[in-house]
């Protein structure tokens, strides 16, 4: 059955508009927080220092897309020589975020190593979730993971 001329009319007005809207944007690989990698914190401080640790600028690279910083020239170095070891899962976004299917950002102090990997969590609250069933959580995200920065 053909739309009424009113319908179709009101259609062909909406065409330019839709034409402006801007396209979604893609979500990066790396979690990023003023153009830096984990918002500038060194991800191998968390391995070496038992926590998170801001990095200096004098102490950055480029990987994956992103710009990381170090707190040391020697964390930059063990980072350029391995950064799968050292790089958090799930591009740096929450763990718990991607086993539910989705990107969401991260703060420094949410943070777990298990079985020496490196994952994020959006709040302290949210790692606590997180923390009830790791080994679930993370075959849930690297399982959704494909889908969720592609």
């Amino acid at each position: 059955m053909p739309l009424p001329r009113r319908a179709l009319m009101g259609l062909i007005a909406a065409l330019p508009l839709a034409a402006a809207l801007p396209a979604r944007a893609e979500t990066p690989r790396v979690f990023q927080r003023d153009g830096l990698a984990l918002g500038g914190t060194d991800p191998v401080s968390y391995f070496r220092d038992g926590g998170p640790v801001a990095g200096l600028p004098a102490h950055q690279m480029t990987w994956n897309g992103a710009t990381w910083r170090f707190a040391s020239a020697q964390n930059m170095a063990a980072f350029a020589a391995a950064p799968e070891r050292y790089a958090p899962q799930f591009g740096g976004y929450c763990a718990y975020g991607a086993a539910s299917g989705y990107a969401a950002p991260t703060v420094p102090e949410a943070w777990t190593i298990h079985d020496g990997k490196l994952y994020l969590n959006y709040s302290k609250g949210v790692r606590t979730r997180w923390l009830g069933d790791v080994p679930g959580h993370i075959a849930r995200a690297q399982s959704n993971w494909p889908g969720i920065v592609d």
